[in-house]
């Protein structure tokens, strides 16, 4: 897929009005607005999935109509358009809006935190979900987990890292709580749409970038201009999606359209993940092929200068003065620790007996 195909934003959307939405015979149109260029692989694809899915699933008593990054909203405006109900629901990920709920942020990844399977586990089990939606609805919204993609990549970087010291200055765009484990370290850090970041990396104006993962980032040409691409060291073990919907619209919902909505979020959680695996290997292979990056591993010294970081981070977090971020910090927290000690247990073992012996 060419990069121009990707970014490419559609220009009849450009003109669409957003108001309230058109309802006819008992029936709905929903305009969902996203953070992500049309058709990029991942995030992209999924949110129009998703916007299908909610339509097949009601009978077409609900159309989603999808609007890209940049087509009526721009790629950080949506939680702003769905919360003043200008537009019906986005997708995005929630580490977008740092400055508005840090709770929020972390539930969307934070660095060294939760896997995609324990942070739906603290959502259905440990009470999350509750508290996610108490958040949310300060703003006038209902939230949905709708995706996730493992592992995030640490990055596409100019030059070679050897150690913590490879920071100091290095200006990288990255998003949510790991941009402001990289400014512990000296990073100059920039949050900027993912559309932007091949023209900032080629013209000089970043160091580094990261972003999601192989599959996501082959059609975005990073790789062109920054060639070492580091693997995951644990920094994001996770990136969740989100599907939120203006919540004043979806209370208004009979009960069978709120379950389809629902189911319509989780499957598509369930299938983003699996779907990131089967793709990435697949990705990883062509990037290093065609465009010539080279994989590397993140120096022992970094990853621990990482860590340490990331827990002061958290630290300062669990001590918002706000009780119900501070609860859902401190929540999310012993929800990691319980994951930790168990997946060190099982996980750990069971991936590194996997590893001695590689069939084929």
């Amino acid at each position: 897929m060419r990069r121009r195909t990707v970014l490419r934003a559609g220009a009849a959307g450009a003109t669409a009005a957003l108001a309230a939405p058109a309802i006819a015979q008992g029936r709905v149109e929903w305009r969902m607005v996203t953070s992500w260029p049309r058709n990029l692989p991942g995030p992209g694809t999924q949110a129009q999935k998703v916007a299908d899915r909610i339509t097949q699933l009601t009978g077409g008593r609900i159309t989603v109509r999808l609007f890209a990054a940049g087509e009526i909203v721009p790629p950080f405006g949506v939680f702003d358009a769905v919360s003043q109900g200008t537009a019906d629901l986005y997708h995005a990920t929630s580490h977008f809006w740092f400055s508005r709920s840090r709770a929020a942020a972390i539930i969307g990844s934070f660095p060294f935190g939760l896997t995609n399977s324990e942070l739906v586990g603290w959502l259905r089990f440990g009470g999350g979900q509750a508290q996610w939606d108490e958040l949310y609805a300060r703003f006038n919204l209902k939230p949905f987990l709708c995706g996730n993609s493992g592992p995030q990549w640490t990055g596409f970087f100019r030059r070679e890292l050897t150690g913590p010291e490879d920071f100091r200055g290095l200006r990288i765009r990255a998003g949510g709580l790991i941009g402001a484990v990289y400014q512990r370290l000296g990073a100059a850090v920039q949050q900027m749409p993912v559309g932007e970041v091949f023209q900032a990396l080629q013209a000089g104006t970043i160091d580094a970038a990261e972003f999601a993962g192989p599959w996501s980032d082959g059609p975005l040409g990073l790789g062109r201009v920054a060639r070492f691409y580091y693997q995951p060291c644990g920094q994001e073990p996770s990136a969740s999606l989100e599907t939120v919907i203006h919540k004043p619209r979806f209370d208004a919902l009979p009960e069978d359209l709120k379950l389809a909505v629902r189911f319509a979020c989780e499957s598509m959680n369930e299938e983003s993940i699996a779907e990131w695996d089967h793709m990435n290997p697949r990705a990883l292979a062509e990037m290093v092929e065609r465009q010539g990056v080279q994989v590397r591993a993140v120096p022992e010294p970094l990853v621990r200068a990482m860590a340490e970081a990331a827990w002061a981070v958290m630290q300062e977090l669990a001590e918002i003065p706000d009780p119900l971020e501070r609860a859902i910090v401190r929540s999310i927290i012993a929800y990691r620790q319980q994951g930790v000690e168990y997946f060190g247990t099982a996980y750990v073992p069971t991936h590194a007996g996997r590893a001695l012996q590689r069939w084929g």
